[in-house]
């Protein structure tokens, strides 16, 4: 039996590093969107030039859209494509079963 090529693809996107938890955290974001120093300040750790390289990455693949900001100074705003909506649906079901199975290293500290 193979594994489906569809899904060998799928896989590629998502287990990079940060590009599950962006898209994750766009999904949740009105209007699915945010500007760069949204996703900045509330995806910790992750450095200005690793976000920078992962937007690009999800840019390219169709999941989100780049918008500059003509203001002074500019700002960019990332938007979730309807392909990366989709996308987003279709973790939640990983979502809720990591709330049911996935014990956290706080949670391990607090027992």
């Amino acid at each position: 039996m193979e594994v489906c090529p569809y899904l060998e693809e799928t896989f590629k996107i998502l287990g990079r590093s940060w590009n599950g938890l962006i898209l994750h955290y766009l999904s949740n974001c009105p209007e699915h969107k945010a500007h760069f120093s949204q996703l900045k300040r509330d995806l910790k750790p992750i450095t200005n030039r690793a976000l920078s390289l992962k937007v690009t990455e999800l840019v390219d693949w169709g999941l989100i859209t780049k918008h500059v900001i003509s203001e002074n100074p500019p700002s960019v705003c990332y938007h979730l494509t309807q392909k990366g909506i989709d996308l987003a649906r279709a973790l939640k079901p990983l979502e809720d079963w990591a709330h049911h199975h996935v014990t956290l290293k706080k949670d391990m500290e607090t027992k």
